[in-house]
């Protein structure tokens, strides 16, 4: 059987070294503050925000609510952003995504300060991510898998990677970032000829095309590892599952992450763990 990398160990062990730096931040008289801003009453926002909330708890950072009406305009959410971030006692702005379509989600997210947008949202902070500076944060999904790997002393350096899927949330994030640790990383999308194949010459494949169990037996080949960081119901067995076939992928590959329990369960750590980082960062 393959080995099943999951995320909770992870998240544990990030969590302590948040938990340590908001110790000392307190000591300094800082108390590390996450706003969350939310649109409506999506279950799957409300889901997130209570795991958010509950996280950064658990670590001392403390968090605020910010539920806008499903129509807001606009011009609500950007003052919203502009409010919170031009407030001192908050250093860390999430908005919860997506938005309504009639939104201009781009130009919402430029209301965020850079130096606060703990969820690496805005183009200037994937412009870091890109740049490989210090000055932004990476999406916490993307940076999830980074720590994952990191945790189970998995070696990048060097090492062939691929990643299926090129949005800005995920696969173009996580791709800088796994470049930036030394690794040669292949980007493929929809319009990639032989992914497959590819994806077979790969020591870490990274899963974020977004379709149901799309990656299959004909991906993988024996040493890799898997990071799946897709998450879908399927309706069939009424479980979650991820973008990787696990069935195909176990026995086969060296390691693979569960879905659910990887890199989702990574998330709200690496979230904490930003909002703690920006506060260390103000009083620098």
């Amino acid at each position: 059987m393959s080995m099943l990398l999951r995320g909770a160990p992870a998240a544990a062990a990030l969590n302590e070294k948040t938990a340590q730096l908001v110790s000392e931040l307190r000591e300094k008289g800082v108390a590390p503050t996450l706003a969350i801003v939310r649109l409506g009453a999506r279950e799957d926002d409300l889901s997130y925000e209570r795991a958010a909330v509950k996280r950064c708890a658990a670590v001392g950072i403390e968090t605020r609510c910010a539920a806008l009406p499903e129509n807001a305009s606009g011009g609500e959410v950007e003052e919203t952003l502009r409010a919170l971030s031009a407030d001192a006692s908050v250093h860390g702005i999430l908005l919860l995504r997506p938005l309504p379509p009639a939104l201009d989600e781009a130009r919402i997210l430029r209301a965020i300060a850079p130096e606060k947008d703990v969820d690496g949202a805005a183009g200037s902070s994937l412009a870091a991510v890109y740049a490989g500076t210090d000055e932004g944060f990476a999406p916490c999904t993307a940076q999830a898998v980074l720590e994952l790997l990191d945790y189970y002393e998995i070696p990048i350096e060097g090492k062939r990677a691929v990643v299926l899927g090129r949005s800005l949330v995920v696969g173009r994030p996580a791709a800088m970032l796994l470049l930036h640790r030394g690794a040669t990383v292949t980007l493929c999308h929809s319009k990639t000829e032989n992914a497959a194949g590819l994806a077979r010459e790969a020591d870490i494949l990274v899963a974020a095309a977004g379709r149901r169990e799309s990656v299959g037996a004909a991906y993988f080949r024996a040493g890799q590892t898997v990071i799946d960081v897709g998450i879908h119901y399927n309706e069939e067995t009424q479980k979650l599952c991820g973008d990787v076939a696990l069935a195909e992928a176990d026995g086969v590959v060296r390691a693979v992450t569960p879905v659910p329990g990887g890199v989702g369960a990574l998330t709200t750590a690496v979230l904490a763990a930003h909002t703690a980082k920006a506060a260390a960062r103000r009083i620098k």
